[in-house]
């Protein structure tokens, strides 16, 4: 298959550098799962009171998140209890909760020891804006991220294939670089970042890294391989793509990529512009 390249521009990187679950039997319907489930929620913030529940002196509840930022309860005035309400807990123990991100379109519901988890890996919740180096306080689902970075970061590059030819420009500019690159196949979208840092004594490090534009779960049935050739010269690097929720801070810090240093990088470069081969494949 014939492979597609396109320049990538560079950008600046800133110095400050489980199923669905039946109704549990204590409840007998879905309807009345959710009818219980409703007094559990919190007059803040709408999410629910969970296990621990401390309520006020008066019985009204609020969830451990807010409790620490208010000093009288939210509904009556009075001060808030420091004793444990262990007939709500047993209930709660026998319901099922639906995930915060419900109002996105996920549909599962949980028993309580189960929602945090759930909720730090569900498809639905926002997204942050992925592009690296600059402080975009973007946010929004996994389907708006690709519209997001065609529309407010120019100079991301993008190309369809399962094997492409990401061309870095001007790899021998100064400082801290990015240069980013939106590949589609698979009917999925991976992100391709390539970062160039320097510390304080001049050192440069070139670190490669895909993502996926998609869930952890998602991630784990494809892998990817980088490749620089040149001069009868080749390195390569190949892995399961992260999910974008996770980022590539922690892969960077770990060498978790493919790393290589200025003079690894003149090797294979060319007038100062560097090409890498990315391919995607299915596990």
């Amino acid at each position: 298959m014939s492979r597609e390249a396109a320049p990538a521009v560079p950008t600046r990187t800133s110095t400050c550098i489980p199923s669905s679950q039946s109704a549990p039997s204590l409840t007998g319907t879905a309807a009345a799962n959710n009818d219980l489930a409703s007094l559990f929620e919190c007059p803040v913030c709408f999410d629910y009171v969970l296990p621990p529940i401390l309520p006020c002196q008066s019985g009204h509840l609020v969830c451990r998140n807010c409790r620490p930022k208010l000093s009288r309860c939210p509904t009556c005035r009075g001060p808030l209890g420091s004793t444990r309400n262990l007939a709500m807990e047993k209930v709660a123990n026998s319901l099922l909760f639906p995930c915060i991100y419900s109002f996105s379109g996920c549909e599962l519901t949980l028993p309580y020891t189960e929602k945090a988890d759930h909720e730090e890996l569900c498809e639905f919740r926002p997204c942050s804006c992925p592009f690296p180096g600059v402080a975009c306080k973007w946010q929004g689902s996994l389907d708006a991220v690709v519209p997001h970075l065609i529309h407010h970061h120019e100079s991301v590059t993008t190309l369809q294939g399962k094997k492409i030819v990401f061309l870095a420009i001007d790899i021998n500019l100064s400082g801290s670089i990015d240069w980013v690159m939106v590949q589609s196949c698979f009917d999925f979208h991976f992100m391709l970042v390539l970062e160039k840092q320097e510390n304080y004594d001049g050192h440069q490090q070139f670190f490669a890294i895909v993502q996926l534009i998609g869930t952890r779960k998602q991630a784990e049935n494809f892998a990817y391989r980088l490749e620089l050739n040149a001069h009868r010269r080749r390195l390569a690097w190949e892995a399961t793509p992260r999910s974008i929720h996770e980022g590539i801070s922690t892969a960077i810090m770990n060498n978790d990529c493919l790393v290589f240093d200025t003079s690894i990088a003149q090797r294979f470069a060319e007038n100062g512009n560097l090409c890498i081969n990315v391919t995607i494949s299915m596990c």
